[in-house]
């Protein structure tokens, strides 16, 4: 084996190297006898004494054949040294010897004649343990076809790197012939390898004497360039007999197989973990904005570096989407969200969220939307970006920030095409390929039924939201004796709109009716009914009924409307007696804020609500309030204090606290009590009257009864 080292010889001749103990011979311990013409023995070495036991002391002088051989083979013995002195040729084969202790052990021997300058004649035996003869060439027998037909790339190095051996199987790996690889180290035959982290685990393997197994290393070699392919390497120290460091060995086999199959594995269960997640991340609420910047922001967490979603301005207000196929000509986006996936000024070059843009056909957003297929541009070059970015600003910008991968899939829901999502990558180094068409397309499918979902709730929520806000009063009526002010916020979160409703009514007399209702249910149907039972009550608010009559009358009228069922409360004002007649119908009591006092909730008979029916005229009761000027009553409905994780009863108190500021005017108290009661993410209406009673005129007739 060669060494690294620079060879040094000690006292001696230059060029003289020594070797060190533990080599081959050492191994083979040959011993070496010289015997005169007449068969005596001449010369003896220590390893002869070794082989046969006996001393120089004991063999010198003595004849070979009476000291080494049994008395049955000293004849055929005598016959070949005559041979061999004869000049008849050196004789090789095994013999079996008697050794000292009275053993017979077989020897291996080659018997050779020696002349001296005298003319002399000598026979020189070389031998060695059959046995370990045997069995060294059987390690070498093997060894040889085994590095060479091994499957394994194999190779051996010394202690400087550099191969000294390599077998067939590792030229194939590398795509280069052995005299290529041979005494030049890793980092010079294999420039196109990771070739410092190979040279680094073989130093460790060589200090360390720690075999390094199933090393992992990807890369590209001659004997495939245009495919990665991943290897696993082991490396083992290697030394001699004696325990002498002379190099490293390398075993490599080739695992791309299973390391494409481990990695597509892997990113399967990326992407159905990206769709678990999609599927809970993605359409958590009915909010069409909310909506897109789930989708984006799942996007860029794992799929690409910008992500942008835009849809069609004809989908959005309930219009009728685009249904795919070959189509010519512009079309209208509204950008709803934009992301990324670090901090880079690319996210300037998309469309601003809420902006409005017409692009032309031959943008690739376009060209998606109207084919209602994906735009796969995996290398983005030059002419591609102009038909990305959405100006030539913009994809400056774009170029600046190394977008080099595109993607665009449609939003289809439904089979309709509602919009597209823009996927850029920049810093990911991987171009988009197939399977990301078919996982952005995926989420997008998913995205694309929630965004459908939420564009017609949006839709339908609008719709009553009009009606609703059509049914109702707009501006405060003149009522005799009293001042009103009055609220109505729909829900804010995605419950649909409700079917709260008030009214101030006049009624001959000068009295007036105030009424306040909620029917039960959300959306375009709870508008609907309350829109009915508005018109019911301002009907029968005319004929100057008394409330619990008036409540009689509409709950059989809500009996009748397929089983809806709502709750009211219906007041009527008499500013000539200062009183207040009111019934209930299953709504929470109004609030008496009376002048000096603290405010209090009217104990009133709560009735059952507008069409539960069973109880006739003993639903419900009318129960007279007398008010003195500056009094107010304050009538609403339960989503001004029902809350889901607030008790009634502390809400309750709450509101009384609120009002119990005397001098706050109406107007400004309908705005304090919306403002500390009202919730960000309220699910219910609210409908709010206050109603506070002025001082009367004087007057110079008598009163009315």
């Amino acid at each position: 084996m060669v060494t690294s080292e620079p060879l040094r010889a000690g006292p001696g001749p230059v060029g003289v190297v020594p070797s060190e103990a533990g080599g081959l011979l050492d191994v083979l311990s040959v011993a070496a006898v010289v015997l005169d013409a007449e068969g005596r023995i001449t010369l003896w070495s220590p390893q002869a004494q070794d082989l046969f036991g006996w001393s120089p002391e004991d063999a010198l002088g003595r004849h070979a054949a009476g000291l080494l051989v049994a008395d049955e083979y000293v004849d055929l013995v005598l016959e070949l040294f005559a041979k061999v002195m004869a000049g008849g040729g050196a004789w090789a084969g095994v013999f079996p010897v008697r050794h000292k202790d009275g053993s017979s052990r077989l020897v291996e021997f080659r018997n050779m004649r020696l002349e001296d300058e005298h003319g002399g004649v000598y026979a020189l035996g070389i031998a060695c343990d059959e046995t370990v003869l045997r069995g060294v060439e059987r390690d070498l027998a093997l060894s040889v076809p085994l590095v060479a037909q091994s499957p394994l790339g194999l190779a051996v190095l010394d202690t400087g790197l550099r191969y000294v051996l390599v077998n067939p199987m590792l030229e194939r790996i590398n795509g280069l012939p052995a005299e290529k690889l041979l005494g030049r180290t890793p980092h010079e035959a294999l420039p196109f390898l990771d070739t410092d982290t190979i040279e680094a685990s073989m130093r460790q393997v060589l200090d360390t004497g720690v075999p390094l197994l199933d090393q992992y290393g990807i890369g590209r070699t001659p004997a495939d360039p245009d495919h990665e392919h991943a290897w696993s390497g082991s490396y083992y120290r290697l030394e001699d007999p004696g325990g002498r460091v002379i190099g490293v060995a390398l075993a490599v086999v080739d695992v791309t197989d299973s390391y494409r199959a481990a990695r597509e594995a892997t990113e399967a269960r990326r992407r159905l973990g990206l769709i678990a997640r999609a599927s809970v991340t993605v359409g958590t609420t009915l909010d069409l904005e909310r909506t897109a910047r789930e989708l984006a922001d799942l996007v860029v967490a794992d799929l690409a570096d910008l992500a942008s979603v835009d849809v069609l301005d004809s989908v959005l207000g309930g219009g009728v989407a685009t249904t795919p196929g070959p189509r010519t000509g512009q079309a209208l986006f509204m950008a709803l969200a934009v992301a990324t996936s670090y901090g880079t000024d690319a996210v300037r070059a998309a469309d601003p969220v809420g902006e409005r843009t017409t692009y032309p056909a031959e943008r690739l957003v376009t060209r998606c939307v109207s084919t209602g297929r994906p735009v796969l541009v995996p290398r983005i070059t030059g002419a591609d970006l102009a038909r990305i970015a959405r100006d030539e600003a913009a994809a400056d910008l774009l170029r600046r920030e190394g977008a080099h991968s595109y993607l665009a899939v449609p939003l289809t829901a439904r089979g309709q095409v509602l919009g597209a999502v823009g996927l850029l990558r920049t810093r990911n180094p991987l171009p988009f390929d197939q399977d990301d068409v078919t996982l952005a397309g995926e989420l997008a499918t998913r995205a694309a039924i929630a965004i459908d979902n939420a564009r017609w709730y949006q839709h339908a929520t609008d719709t009553a939201l009009t009606l609703q806000r059509h049914l109702l009063p707009h501006p405060p009526p003149r009522a005799a004796g009293l001042q009103i002010a009055y609220r109505y916020q729909p829900a804010v979160a995605a419950s649909g709109i409700g079917g709260d409703w008030f009214d101030a009514i006049r009624q001959p007399g000068d009295k007036t009716a105030l009424v306040v209702g909620d029917v039960m249910g959300h959306g375009v149907h709870a508008a609907a009914t309350m829109g009915q039972l508005r018109t019911a009550t301002r009907t029968l608010a005319d004929l100057g009924l008394d409330p619990a009559r008036v409540l009689r009358h509409l709950d059989h009228i809500t009996a009748e409307l397929d089983g809806t069922m709502a709750t009211c409360v219906y007041a009527t004002w008499d500013p000539h007696r200062s009183r207040c007649r009111v019934a209930l119908a299953g709504h929470p009591p109004p609030v008496v804020v009376r002048s000096g006092q603290a405010p209090a909730l009217a104990d009133l008979p709560a009735g059952v609500p507008l069409g539960a029916g069973g109880l006739g005229d003993a639903g419900f009761t009318s129960t007279v309030l007398d008010l003195l000027p500056g009094d107010r009553l304050v009538l609403y409905t339960d989503g001004l204090v029902e809350t889901r994780d607030e008790a009634l009863d502390d809400r309750l108190d709450l509101l009384l606290s609120l009002l119990a500021d005397p001098d706050l005017p109406p107007e400004a108290t309908c705005d304090r009590l919306l403002a500390a009661l009202r919730h960000r993410d309220a699910t219910d209406d609210v409908a709010l009257v206050i109603a506070r009673v002025l001082p009367r005129p004087p007057t110079t007739g008598a009163r009315p009864h």
